[in-house]
């Protein structure tokens, strides 16, 4: 007898979790987004918040994940939420 129970159980790997890898130089903040198994994240949201959590810019990541923002004045950090697990941050600080 076969037993379904294997089929039930979550797999580690199958698991995937975001990722976000940001630069920056004087004038622009260059990101990519994914996830941890390789794949892109094409069409999911980057944001740019100021400490007041308003949202200052916003991105969709373009077909190679990739999202570019002008570099704003005053401090700030980068979220990207793919609606998987927690959100990624990374703070100016990090850049």
């Amino acid at each position: 007898m076969v037993s379904g129970l294997g089929l039930l159980q979550s797999s580690p790997a199958l698991a995937h979790y975001p990722l976000m890898v940001c630069e920056a130089d004087s004038q622009t903040i260059r990101c990519e987004v994914g996830f941890t198994d390789g794949s892109k994240a094409v069409g999911k949201s980057v944001r740019l918040i100021d400490y007041d959590e308003n949202v200052l810019q916003s991105q969709k990541a373009d077909r190679f994940s990739k999202v570019e923002f002008k570099r704003p004045s005053g401090d700030f950090y980068l979220q990207f939420d793919s609606g998987h697990e927690f959100p990624v941050e990374v703070d100016v600080a990090e850049l």
